[in-house]
């Protein structure tokens, strides 16, 4: 198998700055465009874990890229280029400080808080008596804060308005915005007999306008149920057979970590690394109906600073 890309420490034309992100490296090339390399690094519980996935950067870059082209019709978007498969450079944007996640059903942490006996998400009321993985008769839209260290936090609508995070009048367009993507989303998923259950996206604006930002509908930033069965597994109250990263954290559940202090994370295995590589694998061959092509160069990184050398350089 490939060797995992963990980190990167390049020096590009006009480089300005370099964060280094839970998963991604960004560098800010002059303030004008951001060089975002979509690292192997994965994330659970807000903490970076011990071992790389290979190939999963490139599943993450290129299931965004499509879905930043597919969906450019409903919103602007930061992206200009991809000239390497596990990296994309984009309009340098200022991020707007919340973080917008819509879920069709009830499931993952909002099943959680739910069977804790919340009736009430983000400002959104809940009624009684709903099950794992119930469909809401209508989308709702859960934000949260972007935090830049530790952990997000739930946050309603009536309180960004009030806190000045986002204005009433960008945030009525946001809701609206993102109502159309996870639309847009569900339908090109059910073509390939996927279900979107959650996503999130990320909003920055340039020159006044408001952009979408960062990845999208990826297994990372979204959850997928294969549509087959789906109905009968509801009815039964069985797990739904899914495509996300909730299978990583439910594999860390299983260990007894879930990020907490004093908790420590399970050994990852040559065999469970490969194993959660093949499941990022599928889910792009599900979601986009191509064959995934491993790009297996020797110097992976290499690879990637030549390509971004060679594009910044036009």
């Amino acid at each position: 198998m490939s060797t995992a890309v963990t980190t990167t420490e390049f020096n590009l034309p006009g480089q300005k700055s370099v964060y280094h992100g839970k998963v991604r490296d960004v560098y800010n090339i002059n303030d004008k465009l951001l060089a975002m390399v979509v690292t192997d690094r994965i994330s659970a519980f807000d903490v970076i874990l011990p071992k790389g996935i290979p190939f999963k950067g490139q599943v993450l870059n290129q299931i965004a890229a499509k879905f930043l082209d597919a969906t450019k019709d409903i919103v602007p978007n930061w992206k200009v280029a991809t000239p390497d498969p596990m990296v994309t450079v984009g309009k340098k944007c200022e991020p707007l400080k919340v973080e917008v996640i819509i879920r069709g059903y009830i499931t993952g942490s909002a099943w959680r808080d739910y069977k804790s006996g919340a009736r009430e998400i983000c400002g959104v009321k809940l009624p009684d008596g709903l099950r794992e993985n119930q469909k809401f008769d209508q989308p709702i839209i859960t934000p949260t804060t972007k935090a830049d260290e530790g952990h997000d936090m739930n946050i309603s609508r009536d309180e960004i308005i009030a806190q000045g995070l986002v204005s009433k009048e960008d945030w009525e367009k946001i809701e609206d915005i993102t109502r159309r993507l996870f639309a847009r989303g569900t339908e090109i998923a059910a073509k390939r007999g996927l279900i979107l259950v959650d996503t999130k996206y990320e909003f920055g604006k340039l020159d006044g306008q408001i952009i979408l930002i960062d990845e999208i509908h990826t297994p990372d930033s979204s959850r997928y149920f294969y549509a087959e069965g789906y109905e009968e597994r509801f009815e039964k109250g069985e797990a739904q057979r899914q495509l996300s990263k909730e299978f990583v954290r439910q594999w860390l559940i299983d260990n007894n970590f879930m990020g907490q202090k004093g908790q420590t994370v399970p050994e990852m295995t040559d065999e469970k690394v490969k194993e959660i590589s093949d499941r990022y694998i599928e889910l792009y061959e599900h979601i986009t109906g191509e064959k995934f092509i491993k790009d297996e160069s020797k110097d992976t990184a290499k690879r990637i600073e030549k390509h971004l050398q060679l594009f910044l350089e036009q």
